[in-house]
């Protein structure tokens, strides 16, 4: 259909998808997308991708991995000291590594933004011993604390993710409260507040967008954070109990195994790394993105 408007308009898109599209250009951050989708696909389908149980003993005892001149094709990763499939229980492993590194962060991140976007539009007393109590909280590093939660709750893997998201949602906090702190002593909220802007206007459509890059930091952190925290209290015993094929547990059962069969130790450590590395691309890329998109 013709138009009598004999100028072009330019549709000027909006601030996701100039992020999008700010995101799409970066090549790293493109790659630890994908990565993160395979390895979500993985942690969803893991039960139909391991051709053996956790548990599941085979004839072959300490078997060298596929590349290996002594290794079998059909057992790719080899085996353990009992003879478990170590491809097996390394993809069921992402569920208790980096599922639960997510939930965990998920859970967290939802407490602690609401209560920091809570407390940073707030002024006073209130605010100011919210400020210095988290200040003191977060002096201390989140394995200690988790630490410490475990010595009062005990050991397993459920006692692990309630005491690493109790070490994260302080950070949360703390991080939200001060993007939103300063987002509200600037200018334009002052102008908005005095042409009668209202509290719930101003954090939706002026607060919000411009602390969601701290948001994704925090998360990303977080997440990273997590994975290092479960497997690390894993690797120290207090973690997921064998035999759940959590890769810190995993990883704390070869401790021994380390010069006669190398596989058994580095196959954890190397998943637990690639999360790790493809959660920081795409944290990173999603920050820089959304910055590019606002400005």
């Amino acid at each position: 259909m013709l138009s009598n408007n004999i100028y072009a308009e330019d549709r000027i898109p909006n601030q996701w998808v100039r992020a999008w599209q700010n995101y799409r250009k970066n090549t790293r951050a493109m790659f630890g997308l994908w990565s993160l989708l395979l390895l979500l696909l993985v942690t969803i389908a893991a039960p139909w991708l391991s051709p053996y149980s956790a548990t599941q003993q085979l004839p072959d005892l300490l078997l060298a991995p596929s590349w290996h001149p002594d290794g079998k094709i059909d057992l790719f990763f080899g085996t353990d000291d009992l003879g478990r499939d170590m491809y097996s229980r390394l993809v069921l492993g992402t569920r208790y590594t980096f599922g639960s590194a997510i939930l965990v962060t998920v859970i967290a991140a939802t407490i602690g933004i609401t209560i920091g976007v809570l407390a940073g539009m707030t002024k006073g007393l209130l605010s100011s011993t919210l400020n210095h109590i988290l200040d003191t909280i977060m002096s201390i590093p989140s394995l200690l604390l988790a630490l410490i939660t475990i010595t009062f709750l005990g050991e397993g893997l459920a006692q692990v993710m309630f005491a690493v998201c109790l070490a994260l949602i302080p950070r949360f906090i703390r991080a939200i409260y001060t993007a939103v702190h300063l987002e509200m002593e600037k200018d334009y909220i002052i102008a908005a507040r005095l042409d009668g802007a209202s509290n719930f206007y101003l954090l939706y459509h002026s607060i919000l967008p411009n602390v969601i890059a701290t948001m994704v930091s925090e998360i990303s952190r977080a997440i990273s954070v997590s994975i290092l925290d479960i497997a690390a209290l894993g690797f120290l015993g207090l973690g997921a109990l064998s035999p759940l094929p959590e890769w810190g547990t995993m990883l704390g059962e070869a401790l021994d195994l380390t010069y006669i069969a190398p596989w058994t130790v580095t196959l954890p450590g190397i998943a637990i790394t690639v999360c790790v590395i493809t959660i920081n691309l795409v944290g990173d890329g999603l920050r820089q993105a959304i910055i590019a998109g606002v400005d």
